[in-house]
């Protein structure tokens, strides 16, 4: 990995929001899917978070599409274990619903931690999802149509959440721990030898400040690979 490469990566893992995530359930087209992570990434998620039907979950293999890039995947059995992991986070949920409870989406305040549920395409979130938010949100329209591609809404609530943590100075400051860094350094920047090291079930190497790998001579010895 160059130099260059590092301090780019550096760069974006250095305003990562650790406390903004959405959770996708039953979103199941590939492109909303890729769009949403896509907006995620934009912004600055570190991770997010999904339910899946069991037909959705079979075409992706238990992985979303795009989450071997840049943003992680966790994926949750149910709903319910979604929002009640969320929570242990003290997180704030929110979810994407057109009801009289509703309040408009850029009223909330997100500098607090935040994680937005975003329905399946044709239904919108389930009733599950609704009951167990802390908070229904929705996008005014004031056209013919009262609902929005999935993606589209992603993006809009999540560069209001943007804005206003800009606007607080949270993107000046790291949030992701040093360890989760070396993680996606060293998946991002050397993914052949990650792909070893998981095939071998070898911990992971120290990225130093120049981009470069830095193991011992056992560690190169059973990647059987000379020292860069």
């Amino acid at each position: 990995m160059s130099p260059e490469r590092y301090q780019k990566i550096r760069d974006v893992l250095s305003k990562r929001q650790t406390s903004l995530t959405v959770c996708l359930e039953q979103v199941h087209k590939p492109h909303n899917v890729s769009a949403v992570i896509r907006s995620c990434d934009a912004v600055g998620i570190h991770k997010v978070h999904a339910v899946w039907d069991d037909e959705t979950k079979e075409l992706r293999g238990g992985t979303a599409m795009g989450s071997q890039n840049w943003v992680y995947m966790e994926n949750h059995n149910s709903i319910g274990d979604a929002v009640s992991h969320l929570q242990e986070q003290k997180m704030q949920v929110l979810v994407t619903h057109l009801s009289d409870q509703a309040v408009d989406f850029r009223d909330v305040d997100y500098t607090k931690p935040t994680a937005i549920i975003l329905g399946q395409e044709k239904h919108g979130a389930t009733q599950q999802a609704i009951d167990l938010a802390d908070q229904e949100i929705v996008i005014p329209m004031v056209g013919m149509v009262q609902s929005l591609n999935v993606s589209v809404a992603a993006a809009l609530v999540l560069y209001e959440a943007q804005r206003q943590r800009q606007i607080a100075g949270m993107y000046d400051t790291q949030h992701l721990d040093e360890s989760d860094c070396q993680k996606m350094l060293f998946e991002r920047g050397y993914p052949d030898f990650r792909k070893l090291c998981d095939e071998k079930n070898l911990p992971y190497p120290h990225i130093d400040e120049q981009g470069s790998i830095v193991a011992d001579d056992d560690w190169w010895q059973a990647l059987q690979f000379r020292k860069l």
